[in-house]
Formats: structure tokens, C-alpha cells, sequence
């Protein structure tokens, strides 16, 4: 059927806006960036008050986007003095941009200067850049208000096999995750092959309480789908040389809880 032209001009104007809302606001060169910051001994708490006062704004004063920060859950990994932090860059070359521009911002200067009168904060300090692989979900995930706990997982493939390691993640394991009421959030891949890259994926999930993370994993572990998947992917032999978990609980001031 032949529509009049004016008709025809609004068709095709609003699949254009559908398509344009639907769009992803982030740039397909968009990096993330995790970051751990080790507190010096009897600092945690003067450190997280300077992020909170000072550091999150002026970050995003310089374009970096808070996307959330945690300290370790358990005294084994660090506990209050351990801070670890996500941040959202459109692209690498503007995160070294940002990052020279905050380090010469004098307001941080001034800040980093007050707050160390009585010594140092950092101890430590270790950054990954990070991509987002095609299955990931959401940071920003809704959570319906209510505080989570949250786990920040590593794996190490096997010799060649994160592609197989990714297919069975994209494939079968999230959607058992979520089955087990396990919040899917992101999955990442390090840039850098000093970091991992082409060997690691790192990814995050949430949950209502320790508890249910504890009751999510025994149900993931005994979820035939899963004994299934793995038994079919492993045949040629195991895909993960290492796995390391790391739970975490929000910083009041993260945007992400």
C-alpha cells in the first residue's frame, strides 16, 4: 500500500528516533578501569573520607564516570583498609587526558595535600583497564533500593581456551546464575597483556545478603544445566587455570549498592 508522502516522512522519522533511543549512550571505544587502592595502616577511614569529600566529584569534574566503589568484605582480603573502585572513560587516550588533569586540578591538590598533614593514605595502588565483552549486563543493574553484597570474580583460562571460556559463560552460565538468583552485572576482559589480556575475564554479581550468595552457589553447583554445560564444554579439558572471588560490600558513597 502506497502512503502519502507526508506520511511516508513521519514513518521513517520515528524508526530513526527508536533507533536512536535504543542506541547505546556509550561509545564503543569506552574503557572501564578497576582500581584497588591499599590503605596505609590506620588510613582506611581518613581515605574513604577524602573520596567521599573531594575525589568522586573532582573525578567527574574531569570526565571520569563513578560507576561504584567497595571494600572487601572479609579481613582476609583486605577488609576496610582495602578499596576498590570502577570507573567509566569514553575511550583510553581520554582517560590519560582526564587523569593528567585531575592530578594537575589544584583542588585535589589542596585536598591531597590536607589530607596527608599526618602521613600518606595509599600504600598500594594497582590499576586494570578493562572492556566490557559482548554478554555483560548492565553496573547500574536495579536493585530496588535495598543494599547488596557483591563478589568481584577472576578467572584465569586455560592455555587458548577464554574463547570457550566466554562461549559458556555467554552461552549457559549467566542465565544459570540468574536461575539461582545471582545478579548478572559486568564482564570484562583486561586491555593489557601485562593484566591479562586474552587470558582473563573478570566479572561482578550481587546478592541479597552473604547468606543468599552461599545458597546461590550450592544451587549453581547442583543445577544439572550446569553439570550439563560444563561436562560438555570441558571434554577436551579444563577451561580455567584459576579462580579467585573477592566479596565485596558498598562504600556509603557508591553510586552502585
Amino acid at each position: 500500500m502506497n502512503l502519502p508522502r507526508r506520511l511516508r516522512f513521519n514513518a521513517l522519522w520515528l524508526c530513526l528516533a527508536t533507533v536512536s533511543a535504543a542506541a547505546p549512550a556509550e561509545a564503543p571505544s569506552a574503557v572501564y578501569e578497576l582500581r584497588t587502592y591499599v590503605a596505609a595502616p590506620g588510613k582506611g577511614e581518613a581515605l574513604l573520607a577524602r573520596f567521599r569529600e573531594h575525589t568522586t566529584r573532582l573525578f567527574e569534574r574531569h570526565g571520569m564516570v563513578n560507576v561504584g566503589y567497595w571494600l572487601a568484605a572479609d579481613a582476609k582480603d583486605g577488609g576496610a583498609e582495602k578499596l576498590i573502585y570502577l570507573l567509566r572513560h569514553r575511550s583510553r587516550e581520554e582517560a590519560k587526558a582526564s587523569w593528567q588533569g585531575f592530578l594537575a586540578d589544584p583542588d585535589w591538590r589542596a585536598a591531597a595535600k590536607a589530607s596527608e598533614a599526618g602521613g600518606k593514605l595509599v600504600a598500594g595502588i594497582e590499576s586494570v583497564y578493562l572492556t566490557a565483552t559482548n554478554f555483560t549486563s548492565p553496573m547500574d543493574a536495579d536493585n530496588g533500593g535495598a543494599e547488596r553484597v557483591f563478589e568481584l570474580r577472576t578467572y584465569v583460562a586455560a592455555p587458548g581456551k577464554l574463547p570457550a571460556l566466554d562461549a559458556r559463560f555467554r552461552d549457559h552460565t549467566r542465565a544459570i546464575f540468574a536461575r539461582q538468583g545471582m545478579t548478572n552485572l559486568g564482564y570484562f576482559h583486561p586491555v593489557d597483556e601485562k593484566s591479562g589480556s586474552g587470558t582473563t575475564l573478570i566479572y561482578f554479581l550481587a546478592y541479597p545478603s552473604r547468606e543468599a550468595a552461599a545458597a546461590a552457589w550450592k544451587g549453581f553447583r547442583d543445577d544439572p544445566a550446569w553439570v550439563k554445560a560444563r561436562t560438555a564444554s570441558e571434554r577436551e579439558g579444563k577451561l580455567t587455570a584459576k579462580v579467585t572471588s573477592v566479596y565485596l560490600r558498598p562504600a556509603d558513597f557508591s553510586r552502585i549498592r
